[in-house]
């Protein structure tokens, strides 16, 4: 009998992160995230990451109105997603026109758009 008893008291006691969340007013779900979207202090930054690759090879347009691809394989990615393939058309902090070589050293950077 002493084993149900505890248990009873047990469920009538109230977790204190249960009150502190009480004690908030109710809000939707839609309405904190706008008041997150509204704080200026929380700059809200996209999640990211960089790998380091290398360029391992150039791949010429079948056409001449596509641009060639560089293939480029990505150190520390699955094997599957190892090799990713661009459009070598780059352009640099300048605004000028620039292009990958084979064997060249890149970062590449994945970035996620935010959820909404």
């Amino acid at each position: 009998m002493l084993h149900k008893k505890n248990r009873k008291e047990r469920d009538t006691t109230t977790h204190t992160s249960v009150k502190k969340e009480m004690a908030k007013p109710r809000m939707a779900k839609s309405a904190r995230i706008a008041e997150l979207n509204l704080d200026i202090a929380r700059v809200p930054e996209q999640p990211s990451t960089s790998m380091p690759g290398t360029v391992d090879k150039i791949i010429p347009s079948p056409r001449p109105s596509q641009p060639e691809k560089a293939q480029i394989a990505v150190h520390g990615a699955d094997h599957r997603n190892q090799d990713l393939r661009i459009e070598n058309t780059l352009t640099d902090e300048h605004g000028d026109d620039v292009r990958l070589k084979k064997g060249a050293h890149v970062e590449v950077t994945v970035t996620a758009e935010p959820e909404r």
